[in-house]
């Protein structure tokens, strides 16, 4: 057994852990900054509008609305509440990254002129989304009923799922979030990737679309696995290969743990690329 290099796995994963400790004091000791974003974070997105934050409700129905619009006049066969699953649950992962682009490089005054951790940025723009997701999700659970879709015993695991996916996105927004501030054309890179990343998620089909022998590659795609896992929480449906789908739930930790060290890394140049 080599004792070095199990010492120096040891140590580094003992620096990290501390690390993320301090992390989470001093976004304790600045919780009412934090709140304080998140609150403004949550008035932007309707800032003049009529109805204000009742968009949070309408936006999600409007938007199922139009692709069962869409579908009918195209004639796909397709399950809508298989559709209206992986819509809402696209929509939070999207709305997530796009509002990261600009979530550092829209408060220059904040970041230059005021001493706090900047994971507060895009925490707070994370959990905001976070809010809007859950009224969507309440949403699709009426919609789901006026369809008749018997309540599921798989609702047991939403809470958690919902937090997998939490993960997932703050972990992405930290890594765009910071090379937007280096890189300027991080914004239409987002945009290509995400217009490719729709199809390759099973968003408008149902995973039993992809053949049994690419699943494990298919899984390899964190979205893949998490719309999987609302639809059996929603309606019940069969997970397929559960070793696969633990692989990408592991990719799901790994995107926010590489997400969290380079945002950690790099945020001390933020102030002066500004």
């Amino acid at each position: 057994m080599d004792f070095k290099k199990d010492f120096t796995g040891t140590s580094f994963v003992l620096v990290g852990f501390l690390h993320f400790m301090k992390l989470l004091k001093d976004i304790y000791k600045r919780r009412e900054l934090l709140w304080n974003l998140i609150l403004r974070n949550l008035k932007i997105r309707y800032k003049g509008s009529v109805l204000g934050f009742f968009w949070s409700l309408l936006d999600p129905l409007l938007m199922m609305l139009v692709y069962l619009v869409f579908m009918k006049l195209m004639k796909f066969s397709v399950n809508l509440p298989v559709l209206l699953i992986g819509v809402v649950v696209w929509q939070f992962f999207v709305i997530c990254a796009n509002d990261s682009i600009s979530i550092v490089t829209g408060s220059t005054n904040l970041v230059k002129k005021v001493y706090f951790p900047r994971i507060i940025l895009p925490l707070a723009m994370a959990v905001a989304n976070l809010i809007n997701f859950v009224l969507s999700l309440g949403v699709l659970f009426i919609v789901l009923m006026l369809f008749k879709v018997p309540i599921s015993v798989g609702y047991a695991w939403l809470p958690a799922v919902i937090v997998l996916q939490f993960v997932f996105c703050l972990g992405f927004s930290f890594v765009i979030s910071t090379t937007n501030v280096f890189f300027k054309d991080t914004e239409h890179l987002v945009g290509v990737i995400l217009m490719t990343w729709f199809f390759l998620t099973p968003i408008i089909y149902p995973i039993e679309k992809i053949p049994v022998e690419y699943l494990s590659v298919y899984f390899l795609n964190p979205m893949a696995s998490l719309i999987t896992l609302y639809r059996h929480c929603f309606l019940g449906t069969p997970i397929p290969c559960v070793n696969s789908l633990y692989l990408s739930l592991g990719i799901t930790g790994l995107v926010f743990v590489v997400g969290l060290a380079v945002f950690s890394c790099y945020q001390k140049y933020f102030a002066d690329e500004l």
